[in-house]
C-alpha cells in the first residue's frame, strides 16, 4: 500500500508499478491488467515468522518501479487486509466504493485471519475461480495470531485508569473531527453506538485527574508507531513491536486505551496545527514547514481519506469501550458457572487486541503521509481501502463482542432475577425490623426513588411513607371491575380517614409479559389509577419479572384481584384479604388471617350472612318480622314467572306474608336485566339492581375462596357445604330458589323442584297444620323429591382465575365427588 502518495512522472509510467493495480477511478477500464499478469504478482504463502522477523520496506517499494512483487508480500498492503473471499483479481477489476467494502459480509474466522493466512486466502481463491467454490479458512492460523498476542501478554499488576483516559482520547477525537468537518466540508456524520452510553457519559476527565497516568508510555508508543512510516516498517512488525516492547505488563484493556491515547496525540496535534495556522505565526511556521497549505490545497481529493480515518478510529473507539464493558461485569455471577460467552469473549480479547494496534498504526501512517503533499499529489483510493476495511474487521470483531456481552448481560439479568426472587422468599420466612426491605424488594426493582404516588396529593413519593404500617397490596391487572373498585372504595372512604389510618393501600398492576404497552394500555392504566384515593405504583413497568413470579407463584394471583396484607415488619399477615373485606366490610380489620378465623367461628349459615345491611337492608327487616322471604334467580322468564304464581298462591293458602327478591346470576347479562325489567313492570316482586346482584354473588364466591385459604373442606364444614351448594344452583339452566322465615330456618333447591314442591302444596299442607312450622315441612318435600328424582345433575363452575381451586368438590344433593372437566366458554350477548 502507497503510504506516500510524491509519485515521479516516469514511475507512473512504469507498466509493474502501484497506479497500473489500483488506478484512478477515471483510468479504471483502460489500466484494468490480464488475470494472468495478476496471478504471476501473488507470492507464496508467509509464514507467522517471516512476517515478523522479516519486515519489508513499504515505502521503497511504492517509490521503487521494480519493486511490486515486494511489496506484494508486505503484510500491510492491501491484499492482506481484505476480509472478503475475493481474488486481488478480482479486486482489481471490479472498482468498490467505500460503502460496499463495509458491507461484504465476514464470517468470524475471516475477521480473526492473520496476514500470513489472508494471502493464502487470496492466492487460493484465484486458483479455485474456475470451479466457483469457496476458499477454506484455517483456524490454525487464527490459533497462531492469538498464541502470537498472548505471547506477548505478562501483566504485572500495575494499573490504568482506563475509563477516563479512553474518555479523554475519545474527546480528543471528537473535537479533532469537528475542526475536520468544519474545514473539508458537511461529511456523514458518524454516529455513536450508543450501547456503552454508561461509560462513555462518566464525566470528563485530565490528566491532572490521573496521577497514575502512563503519559511516557503513550509517548513512547506514538514515536514507535511514528518510526513505522519513517522507517518503512511493516505495519505487523510495528504492531508486534508495541505489544513486546511497549505494553507488555499492562492489561489488554490497558493495552487498547494507551495505544488509542497515542494516536489521538497525533491525531489532535494535527488537527491543531491545521486549525490554527492561518491565525497563530507559531502554527504557521510549522505548518509551512510541514507543507501543509499545499496539502490542505487538496482538500476535496483528501476527503474520502479522512472519511476512511474517522471511520476506523469510531470503530476502534467502540471496541475499546467493549472490552471495557466487558471488565466491568460483576465477577461473582460468572465465579462457579463455565459461560460460553465468557470464555468466547476472553479468548478474541488479543485478537481485538491486535487489530486495534493495527488500525491505529494505519491511521498515523495516513496521518503522516499526508506531510509534503505537493502539486504532484495523486488522488487513489488504495488509502481508503485499507482503512475502510480495517475499520469493517474492527466493526465484525466488535460485532462479535458485542453479541457475548450481550449473553452475558442475559446471563446477569437472569442471575439478578433468581436473587430477587431469593430475597423475596427470605423475607417471608425471617422477621425483619421493618417493612421497608420488603417493599423496596417488591416495587423498587428500577432503583426508582418515588416508586408510588399518593392518591391524594397524585405526586410521586418514596417508600418511607409506608414505614412501619400496615399496608394491604391490592394486586390486579388492568381489567379490574369497575364494582370492585367502587365497593372498595366506597369501604375505604367510609371507614377509614388519611387522618387516622392504621394501614394503606397500594396498588400493584401486574401485567402478562407477552402484553405491549401500547398507548391505549397507558389510557386505560391512567383512567383507573386517577380516581383510586389510596397509593399507587407508577407505572407497571417497575414491577420487575421476579417480582411478578413471585406474586404468581406465592400469592396464587392469577386473574381476579387480590388484596395481601403485610404487617408493620412486613410479614403476611393475610395472603388475600379481599375475600373479608367483602363478606364483613370494615369489621374484618386488620385483616389478618387470625382475623378471619375469629370471624368465620362466629358465623352459621343463616341469612344475614348471604345477604348484609349493605346489599338489602330490607331482608332485614323483613327477618325481624317473620315474613317468608324468598330468594330465586335464574334466566328462564317462564320458569320464574310460573314460580312467583305458585309461590304466592301457596303463602295465601298458608297465610303467610312473602317477600320475593329475584337475585338474578353472578355474571348478569342482556336476559338478566331484560328479567328485571319485566319483574318490575308486571309487579310480580321486587329485583335487585345490577351492582346488587354482583356484590351478592361475589361474596358468595369469596366465601368459598377464604373457606379453602384457610384448608377448610366441604365434607367437615357444613357452611362451606351449603355454599358450594349455591354455587351449583347459580350454574343451573333453569333457576332456583331459597326460602326462609326468621334468620337459620332456610330451604332451598334448584328451580324445577322447588317449583314441583310448591304446586305439590296440598300433599305437605296438614303437616304445616300439625307441625306448627311452614319451612319443615317444605324442606322435607324437597328432600323427598330430589330423593325420587330418576337422575339429576349439578355443576360448579369456578373461573379459573379465581385463585387457589378447590381439588375435589361433592355433590350438594348425593354428597358424591364431582368428576373434573375444563370448559372453554364464551358468553357474548
Amino acid at each position: 500500500m502507497a503510504l506516500t502518495t510524491r509519485q515521479t512522472p516516469s514511475a507512473m509510467q512504469q507498466p509493474s508499478n502501484m497506479q497500473q493495480l489500483m488506478p484512478a477511478p477515471s483510468d479504471m477500464q483502460q489500466l484494468r491488467p490480464a488475470p494472468s499478469s495478476m496471478q504471476q504478482l501473488m507470492p507464496a504463502p508467509t509464514s507467522m515468522q517471516q512476517l515478523v522477523s522479516a519486515p519489508s520496506s513499504t515505502q521503497q517499494n511504492v517509490s521503487a518501479p521494480g519493486s511490486m512483487q515486494r511489496q506484494m508480500q508486505a503484510p500491510s498492503s492491501m491484499q492482506q487486509l481484505m476480509p472478503t473471499p475475493m481474488s486481488t483479481q478480482q479486486l482489481m477489476q471490479t472498482p468498490m466504493s467505500t460503502q460496499q467494502l463495509m458491507q461484504t459480509p465476514m464470517s468470524t474466522q475471516q475477521l480473526m485471519q492473520t496476514p500470513s493466512s489472508m494471502q493464502q486466502q487470496h492466492t487460493s481463491s484465484m486458483q479455485q475461480q474456475h470451479t466457483g467454490s469457496r476458499p477454506m479458512i484455517s483456524s490454525s492460523e487464527d490459533a497462531a495470531m492469538t498464541r502470537l498476542v498472548q505471547g506477548y501478554h505478562a501483566p504485572d499488576g500495575r494499573e490504568v485508569n482506563v475509563k477516563p483516559l479512553l474518555k479523554l482520547a475519545e474527546d480528543i477525537f471528537s473535537r479533532a473531527d469537528a475542526i475536520a468537518i468544519a474545514i473539508l466540508g458537511p461529511a456523514y456524520q458518524i454516529q455513536s453506538t450508543g450501547a456503552f452510553e454508561d461509560l462513555k457519559t462518566t464525566q470528563s476527565a485530565s490528566l491532572l485527574d490521573m496521577p497514575d497516568a502512563p503519559a511516557y508510555t503513550i509517548d513512547r508508543i506514538a514515536s514507535e508507531i511514528a518510526s513505522y512510516y519513517v522507517a518503512g516498517s511493516d505495519a505487523h512488525a510495528t504492531t508486534v513491536s508495541v505489544l513486546q516492547h511497549l505494553i507488555l505488563s499492562y492489561k489488554w484493556d490497558a493495552k487498547m486505551v494507551l495505544v488509542l491515547s497515542a494516536l489521538a496525540v497525533k491525531y489532535g496535534e494535527f488537527w491543531l496545527l491545521v486549525h490554527f495556522h492561518t491565525t497563530n505565526p507559531l502554527a504557521k511556521s510549522v505548518a509551512i514547514l510541514k507543507l501543509l497549505p499545499e496539502t490542505l490545497e487538496h482538500q476535496s481529493l483528501l476527503k474520502p481519506r479522512f472519511d476512511a480515518i474517522r471511520m476506523l478510529i469510531k470503530a476502534m473507539v467502540d471496541l475499546a469501550y467493549c472490552i471495557l464493558r466487558f471488565n466491568d461485569l460483576p465477577p461473582q455471577y460468572f465465579a462457579t458457572e463455565n459461560i460460553p460467552a465468557v470464555s468466547a469473549f476472553e479468548a478474541h480479547t488479543p485478537i481485538a487486541v491486535y487489530w486495534t494496534i493495527r488500525g491505529v498504526v494505519a491511521c498515523a501512517a495516513q496521518i503522516a503521509s499526508l506531510i509534503g503533499i505537493g502539486q504532484e499529489y495523486i488522488s487513489s483510493t488504495t488509502e481508503s481501502w485499507e482503512l475502510s476495511t480495517l475499520a469493517h474487521k474492527i466493526n465484525n470483531i466488535h460485532s462479535f463482542l458485542t453479541e457475548q456481552l450481550e449473553l452475558c448481560d442475559k446471563h446477569i439479568k437472569e442471575r439478578k432475577q433468581i436473587e430477587v426472587y431469593q430475597d423475596l422468599l427470605r423475607y417471608l420466612k425471617t422477621p425483619q425490623l421493618d417493612n421497608i426491605k420488603f417493599l423496596r424488594a417488591l416495587l423498587c426493582g428500577k432503583d426508582d426513588p418515588t416508586p408510588i404516588v399518593d392518591g391524594d396529593t397524585k405526586l410521586r413519593v418514596n417508600i418511607e411513607v409506608l414505614r412501619m404500617k400496615n399496608v394491604l397490596l391490592l394486586i390486579s391487572d388492568l381489567d379490574i371491575p369497575q364494582e370492585e373498585l367502587a365497593n372498595l372504595e366506597n369501604i375505604y372512604q367510609t371507614h377509614r380517614t388519611r387522618q387516622n389510618i392504621s394501614y394503606e393501600v397500594v396498588w400493584l398492576p401486574i401485567l402478562n409479559e407477552t402484553d405491549l404497552w401500547t398507548p391505549e394500555k397507558q389510557k386505560q392504566f391512567d383512567e383507573l389509577q386517577r380516581p383510586m384515593p389510596w397509593y399507587t405504583l407508577h407505572h407497571p413497568s417497575l414491577i420487575e419479572k421476579p417480582v411478578i413470579r413471585f406474586i404468581r407463584e406465592i400469592w396464587n394471583f392469577r386473574k381476579k384481584p387480590i388484596l395481601v396484607v403485610l404487617d408493620p415488619q412486613g410479614q403476611v399477615v393475610s395472603p388475600n384479604a379481599l375475600h373479608m373485606m367483602w363478606i364483613w366490610g370494615s369489621k374484618a380489620s386488620p385483616f389478618t388471617t387470625m382475623r378471619e378465623i375469629s370471624l368465620w367461628e362466629a358465623e352459621s349459615w343463616r341469612l344475614e350472612l348471604l345477604v348484609t345491611d349493605e346489599i338489602d337492608p330490607t331482608i332485614q327487616t323483613w327477618i325481624s318480622q317473620r315474613t317468608l322471604i324468598c330468594l330465586y334467580g335464574g334466566e328462564d322468564l317462564d320458569w320464574i314467572r310460573n314460580f312467583t304464581k305458585a309461590a304466592r298462591d301457596v303463602a295465601q293458602a298458608a297465610g303467610i306474608t312473602l317477600g320475593m327478591v329475584y337475585v338474578g346470576k353472578s355474571n348478569p347479562r342482556d336476559r338478566v336485566r331484560r328479567n328485571i325489567l319485566s319483574i318490575s313492570e308486571s309487579k310480580i316482586g321486587n329485583s335487585w339492581d345490577l351492582n346488587q346482584i354482583w356484590y351478592f354473588w361475589v361474596r358468595l364466591e369469596s366465601m368459598l375462596q377464604s373457606k379453602m385459604q384457610l384448608g377448610k373442606a366441604p365434607e367437615t364444614d357444613p357452611v362451606m357445604k351449603e355454599i358450594m351448594a349455591m354455587l351449583s344452583f347459580d350454574s343451573s339452566e333453569i333457576g332456583w330458589a331459597l326460602m326462609s322465615i326468621g334468620s337459620a330456618d332456610l330451604a332451598k333447591a334448584k328451580g324445577s323442584i322447588f317449583l314441583t314442591g310448591l304446586m305439590q302444596f296440598d300433599r305437605w299442607r296438614e303437616n304445616v297444620q300439625t307441625q306448627g312450622s311452614f319451612m319443615a315441612p317444605l324442606r322435607d318435600h324437597l328432600n323427598f323429591l330430589i330423593k325420587e328424582a330418576p337422575h339429576h345433575c349439578n355443576r360448579l363452575l369456578l373461573p379459573s382465575t379465581a385463585g387457589k381451586i378447590p381439588e375435589k368438590v361433592v355433590c350438594s344433593e348425593c354428597g358424591r365427588p364431582m368428576d373434573r372437566y375444563i370448559m372453554y366458554k364464551c358468553c357474548d350477548e
